[in-house]
Order: structure tokens, then sequence, then C-alpha cells
């Protein structure tokens, strides 16, 4: 009814929001059918609509009238007429109480008011009186910390500058608390509250309640009765929380699109169990009473095995005829049904029709099911399609590198006939310049007729360009400092440029290089570098290690190579170096005739006679070469094989000549579910040209042998031929040798080998993209081949003091362990030196260890133990390095 005086309907506004809870009682989630769907989302209580007051009334009026004018009163920012408009009413409009109340409604509909009131009904001259909505002045995020803020503000839809309006703020709840559902957080809510301020202006302020994350506390499977719920469980992607390492778990909170994956998974694991009518009845999730978990109970048919009946083959292509296409197919009858089997033999063909030409190979299996046998009757049909030529190349995305460094690894182009295989060695190619991203995909398409078809690589780059000033620690070369620039790419044209300077405790070197891989456009490649290297061997007094001899090379290189065939390379390369070997004359020299002053001499007592031998400059000029078998699919591969044979022979002038021999291969195997096994073996031995310079002197130079490829378990230079130095103790009257400061020098040898086996684990996208690369590993090997130097061996210093006048003179004279010093001799027991670790037999170690390219340069950390080893050998349990290439 209407008033007499007043015709009023108002919409009453609240200041503060229904909150809006996820909440309730159990949800349960369903899934039928095969395959399933699927399970739907927790939905959460709707907000309960504003209240309506009713209509004040006080005696009847005439339920209609004409109106005579119309006055907007309230509004700020918006124009009367825009009002007027909104409520669909104007001058000479009969009006009943339904108009009005429609007028009413159509004004609120646009969420710009948040109060209207009629009046004036009694003499058709109406007053529209309106309360405009606020404006937001901000939004205000509180409570959330394991989502950032940056993470949610792109899920809300309002803005400040915009009016606020309760169901766009309802949707943005809903959009904040799908956001958390995501995370696996089902009890999180989000309560939105406004802060009135002047010029009717508010804030908005969504508080948020996070919740624990939904773990999944159970997972129930009925209806298996061939296997059993745990042998289940590990084909799904979801886990049941708990357990002794469950604190890193991630797979374990509940997730709806997990749920519809693990299904897929459980029919695939069937379907390669021979069980080809599995099917999962329902898939059920339930939040516990506690609303903190989910249960999970699945219903699964297995149905009957089936085996693979006849297997036959029907082909509509010449060249790729029934009789080939049988003759591939490794499915033999009898075994039992497997539908990975069935899929990879699809794939297989379609990459074999793909090498002929066929792009759009038309392959499908074609299942004929005999229930009574329980067989499954295969045939494998290839349909006609064209022969397909290659109509365009498109590369996109390549903003640093020029099209010119990537076209040219293609190994088809525009024009040539389509092969898969080709297709795949461009796409191996392209990766393995390490100019892009890993994954990188040449995508196929259709072209301008059946028969064409276009190449499409997009690129995406990565940094190429290294600027570094850093600083590390290595548990084998202490504190490190390292400052290189680097251009592996530089001005997109495929070349390296590279200079650097790196000291550490061991080792100082600084290096300047340039490669053009392609010379004048061809596939020849030229490099060289010059370089200064300075490096400070050491031995071990008891566990600490202390310099030996110094060496230091200056010299300079230039390579040439170019391929030989798609997957053997050939280079070769000339070098020209000095190389001097010092020893520091205040620990190792003394004064031969104790007359003084220079020149000293170099001690053997102090230094060993095999360091005093090899003092001096020599200058090593040699030609060598490599040939190389490559063909991995990239940097880190997962699949191929790489075969390596170096020779280099030192002679052609210079002081030394000697012909080194190297042998290196490394085997890849992808294996299921993202394992990579790599098995590598690698061999030197050096041939010397020239005779030795003396007895008990090797042909080779001390810094011209191998000193091994470091295996893991043992520390750097930890096997192979040394002299290890036992000083002597008195036991009584006996001497007897003391397990005190054993000095142990390694001093290479002239062969060696090296074997390792290697088990890289898969992990998380999250983990890969971080750069790391956990591995299990064998490690075995050997140095040897030296000849057996002089050897000291002293029982006593006899030192003799004689009196002249007012000098007093002193000698020191040596005996052998079974003299003793004559009487007025003061005796000090001397040492003696052991040639140990001269065998071919294998050293061998097991561990584990982890490669981390981390923000401070790469990091390679090692646990290994040594299983197998000889006397001499220093082992070494842990190892890191970082801030050095490992």
């Amino acid at each position: 009814m209407i008033s007499s005086s007043t015709h009023s309907i108002r919409r009453i506004s609240t200041l503060f929001l229904a909150s809006t809870v996820l909440g309730g009682s159990s949800a349960s989630l369903l899934a039928q059918g095969a395959p399933a769907q699927p399970p739907a989302a927790v939905a959460p209580p709707a907000v309960a609509p504003p209240a309506v007051a009713p209509v004040v009334t006080s005696a009847p009026v005439a339920a209609t009238g004409t109106i005579r004018s119309i006055r907007v009163v309230g509004s700020e920012r918006i124009e009367p007429e825009t009002v007027r408009n909104y409520a669909n009413l104007s001058p000479g409009q009969v009006y009943t109480a339904e108009t009005l109340d429609q007028a009413i409604k159509d004004l609120y509909a646009t969420e710009l008011f948040a109060d209207a009131v009629i009046t004036g009904t009694d003499t058709g001259n109406l007053i529209i009186t309106v309360r405009e909505s606020p404006v937001i002045n901000r939004i205000v995020l509180e409570g959330n910390k394991r989502i950032k803020s940056d993470k949610i503000t792109p899920e809300i839809k309002l803005a400040p500058r915009q009016i606020f309006t309760r169901s766009k703020a309802r949707a943005d709840v809903d959009r904040i608390i799908e956001l958390y559902r995501r995370q696996g957080r089902f009890a999180a809510s989000v309560e939105p509250k406004i802060v009135e301020l002047d010029q009717n202006r508010v804030d908005l302020v969504f508080e948020i309640s996070e919740g624990d994350k939904s773990k999944v506390r159970a997972i129930n499977i009925i209806g298996n009765d061939q296997y059993s719920d745990g042998r289940l469980r590990k084909e799904m992607f979801t886990r049941q929380a708990g357990g002794v390492l469950g604190f890193i778990k991630s797979n374990d909170s509940y997730d709806p699109d997990r749920l519809a994956a693990d299904q897929q998974k459980l029919r695939a694991f069937y379907l390669t169990q021979g069980y080809a009518d599995f099917r999962v009845v329902s898939a059920l999730a339930e939040l516990t009473p506690d609303r903190r978990d989910f249960i999970i109970t699945y219903v699964v048919e297995e149905g009957a095995r089936y085996k693979f009946g006849t297997v036959e083959a029907e082909s509509e292509l010449r060249d790729f005829d029934a009789a080939f296409v049988k003759s591939i197919v490794r499915i033999k009858p009898g075994a039992w049904f497997n539908a990975k089997l069935v899929e990879d033999t699809v794939t297989g063909l379609n990459e074999l029709a793909g090498a002929k030409g066929y792009a759009f190979a038309d392959v499908s299996p074609d299942f004929n099911r005999d229930a009574e046998k329980k067989e499954m009757n295969l045939t494998f049909r290839v349909g006609e399609t064209p022969r397909v030529y290659v109509e365009r190349i498109n590369i996109q995305g390549n903003t640093v590198t020029r099209d010119k460094v990537i076209r040219r690894e293609f190994r088809l182009n525009e024009g040539d006939a389509f092969n898969a295989l080709k297709v795949k060695r461009s796409q191996d190619r392209i990766q393995s310049l390490g100019f892009f991203q890993e994954n990188l995909e040449i995508k196929q398409a259709q072209g301008s007729s059946s028969d064409r078809v276009v190449l499409n690589v997009d690129a995406e780059e990565k940094s190429t360009g290294e600027l570094q000033l850093s600083a590390g620690y290595s548990s084998l070369e202490s504190f490190i400092i390292s400052a290189s620039i680097a251009q592996r790419n530089f001005m997109g044209k495929g070349q390296q440029l590279q200079a650097g300077v790196n000291y550490s405790r061991y080792s100082k070197a600084v290096n300047l290089g340039f490669t053009e891989p392609y010379l004048f456009d061809k596939n020849i490649l030229l490099g060289g570098e010059i370089y200064r290297r300075d490096l400070s061997s050491f031995n071990f007094i008891g566990n600490e290690r202390n310099r030996t001899y110094g060496q230091s090379s200056t010299g300079g290189g230039l390579r040439l190579g170019f391929p030989v065939t798609e997957f053997v390379t050939f280079g070769t390369r000339y070098s020209l170096s000095q190389d001097k070997i010092s020893l520091s004359k205040s620990s190792f020299y003394t004064d031969p005739d104790d007359t003084g002053p220079l020149p000293l001499a170099c001690d053997p007592i102090k230094a060993g006679r095999y360091l005093c031998d090899e003092i001096g400059a020599r200058i090593t000029s040699s030609l060598g070469y490599t040939v190389a078998f490559d063909n991995t699919n990239g940097i880190r591969a997962t699949r191929g094989q790489r075969l390596i044979l170096s020779q280099d022979l030192a002679g052609l002038g210079g002081d030394v000549k000697y012909l080194r021999s190297r042998l290196d291969a490394t085997k890849y195997i992808g294996l299921p579910k993202g394992f990579v096994l790599s098995a590598h073996a690698e061999g030197g031995y050096i041939h010397p040209l020239q005779s030795a310079p003396g007895p008990f002197r090797d042909a080779i130079r001390l810094n011209d042998r191998f000193y091994g490829a470091q295996l893991r378990g043992f520390d750097i230079r930890g096997i192979g031929p040394r002299i290890e130095r036992r000083n002597y103790e008195l036991d009584g009257t006996t001497l007897v040798e003391s397990d005190k400061n054993v000095v142990s020098d390694s001093l290479g040898g002239r062969a060696y080998y090296m074997g390792r086996i290697e088990l890289e684990f898969p992990i998380s996208s999250g983990l890969k993209s971080l750069g790391i690369r956990p591995s299990a590993f064998i490690d075995v090997g050997s140095l040897w081949k030296l000849t057996k130097p002089e050897l000291t061996n002293i029982g006593y210093f006899c030192t003799k003091s004689t009196t002249t006048g007012d000098t007093t003179t002193t000698s020191t004279r040596t005996v052998p362990p079974e003299q003793t010093c004559d009487t007025g001799e003061t005796s000090a027991p001397g040492f003696v030196e052991r040639f140990l670790g001269n065998s071919p037999k294998p050293r061998l170690s097991i561990g584990i260890g982890a490669n981390w390219v981390s923000p401070f340069g790469p990091l390679r950390i090692d646990i290994a133990k040594a299983l197998l080893k000889q006397d001499g050998d220093d082992t070494k349990f842990f190892s890191f390095n970082v801030g050095t290439q490992f």
C-alpha cells in the first residue's frame, strides 16, 4: 500500500558485508564412468542478500497517478538526468506501485547507489533521493602469509577509484578462496570489510584466515583383487600424509585436479597389465569431521585380463607396405596385453614413416576383442597420405641470435623432402647451442597444400653473457676469487669470447680466447687463446696440506675444426708454451759448502731427489688432433653417446718429446619416470719419444704427466704414484717408523683409466628450474706407469761440533739405519722414503651428489665412500665446490 503523504520503498545497505566462509558439513566429490570426470568443487555457502525494509503505510490512496515532475536529490558524481534514465520514469507517465517498485530495482541494478527513495507520490511531483555507492580509496590484504599479495592482487577485479559494489566484492572473495583451494587450503576464509572515509570514499579490506593445508589422510581403494592398495598408491601422483619423511612431501595435499589425474594413472597402469576393461567406477573425496584433511576412496572394476591375439598390419603406402610394418612391430601373440606397448609401437611407426617423408602419417591400431578367449586381436592400419615437402621454416622469439645461426643447424632446407629424423636431429643441434631455454621444439604445421609442411621454431632466448665477480670456497682449494667475462653468443653470431682471472690458494690464472664456429659462413671452426697459469702443488704432512713445487705456464694456441659427417667432427690444434718448475729456496735449498753466499743448491734431503731433478724451464711445441662422435640430444643429455679420441705430439721444436693419447666415451640412457643413466669411461697413455735424462728418472717430465680424472671419494691428486716420507723414532734403542707427520707427494703417471656409472634422479619441475640435479654414482679408476725414483733412507743425522780458538763449526752427516753415530756425535732419527701407488689395480668409490646452478655460481656437492684403495691413497668423504666449474 501507499501512504497518504509518501510512497517509500527503501533498500537498507550494510556497512559491513557478510563474511564468506568455506564451511558447512562434509563435502563429497564424485567422479564416475570411464574416463572419469574431475570431482566437483567444494562450494562456499552463499552470502545472505541484503534486507529490504517493509513499506510504511497510514491510509489507503489511489494506486495510480500521473507523473507531473521528477526531481533528483543526493546525486554528486552522477548527473540527475542519468538517474532519471536509470529509473525509466518521465513526466506524463502513468505510475503504479509496481512501476515505482521496478524503478527502485532498476536503480539498484546499476550498483551505483547504496540507497534510493521515491517520495511525492501523492501529488505526482516525484522526488528521487539517492545515496551513491562509495568510491574505493585503496584495497588492503590482511592475514595472508602463505600466498604473497602479488599473487592475490591479480585475482581481485575491484581496484582503487572504482565504485564499490557488494556483488563484485563477493566475486573477488570467491576468487581468493579458489586460489587458496588450488594450494590445498580448503579451510581458508575471507571476510571483506569496508572502512568509511570522507567524501564518500572507503577502504576495502580483505581479512584472510588461511588455515592449514588440507592433507590426504588416507587413500582407500575398493574392488581391487589383483593388486594391493599399497601397490596401486605407488602409481598415483597423490600420496598419503604422514610417514618418517612426511615433512618433505609436496604431493600429499588435496588437489581436485590431481585426483582426476590419479584416475587416469590407475587406468593406464591396469592397461599395461592386460586389464583392457578396467574402469574407475567412482572417486569420492570426503572432508574429515575436523575439516583439516581429506579421505579419498576409489571404487574400481578390474575386469578380465587379456592377452594379445593375432597381430596384423595393413598399409596403403607403397614404400611402407604391410609386410614392412609387420616386421617392425615387436608385439608377440600370447603376451599379456599392454596398451603402452601399442602406443609406443604407433609412435615408432609414425617416426619411421616420417623418415620416409610422410609428415602426417595416419597410423592407427584397430582393436578386436575376443571376450571368450580373453584375447585382443590387433591390426595396425596405415592410411594413404602424400609424401610431404618442407614449404617454409619459421623462426621466432630469437631477439638476440641471428636467424642464420639457427638455420645453419637445420639438417633439411626449404623445398627438401620431409624427414622426421632430420627434424629431430635439427632440434637437438639447436638445443646443443646452449642459447635457448630447454625443451625447445620444432613444431609441424600443415602447409598451403596437403603435401606441404611448415616447420615452426619458437625460440626463447636465455642469457649467454656472463659478467662475474665472485668469491667462493672449495674443500679442495680453500677460498677462490674469480673475475671473468664471457659471451657464448657474441653479437648474436654464435661466436665465443672469454677473458678471465682466477685466484685460489693453489692456482692463479689469466686467459683470453675467441672462437668462430662458422668461419666465412662455412662449417669450419677457428679459435685461439693466450694464457698464463700458476699452479702450486702440495703434499700432506699428517692431515695438513703444504705447498711443494710451483709450476708456471705461459703460452697460447690455435685450433681448427670441421664436421666429417653429421655426427663425426675432426679438429686439430697447435700450442706453444713455456713451463717452469720451481721450489721455495727458503724451504728446499741449502748452501752445499756451508761457505755462503749464493748460489744455493736444491737439497734432496729437504725436497726429495725426485723434485730436485725436475727443477728448470722447458719449452713445449705440440701439434694435436681430436676425432669426436656425438649424437647426444643437448648439453644436459638424456640419450645418445659421445666418443672422443685425441692425440698430441710434442717435439716440433722445443725441449720435450712425447705422444699423448686419450680416449673418452659416454653413453646416456633415458629411463622411465625421468631417471637418466649414464656410463662413462676414459683412459690415456703418454709414450716418451726421448730417453730418460738419467737413472731413476722418468722420460716424461712432472708437469706433463697425467694426474688422473678426479675420483669422488678420493682427494685431489689422491691416487697414483707417490713418495711417502716417514720419520724414524726411537723405541728404546730401536728405530721404528712413525705415523706422525707423514709427508705424501703425488708424482703423477703415464697411464690412467677411469669409469663411472651415474644415475640421475627425477625431481619436481620447481627444483629442475633451479638447476638442481641429484644423482648416485660408482667411480672406478687408477693411475700408474712411472719409473721408480731414487729413494732416501737415513737412519740418523749425526752432528759434531768442533771448536778452534773462538770459532765453533758444526757438521752433519747421515748414516743408514743399520749404523749408529760415532762417539762424540749427537744423533737424531732420520726418515725413510717409500714409492707407493704405482699399480693399475682399481680404486673404487660409491656415493651420492648433486649439481646446483646457484646464484653464486655452479655448486657441486658429493658424499662418497672409497671401497677399494691402494697404499698411499688419500680418501675424502665429503667435498664441495662453489664458484668454480665442476
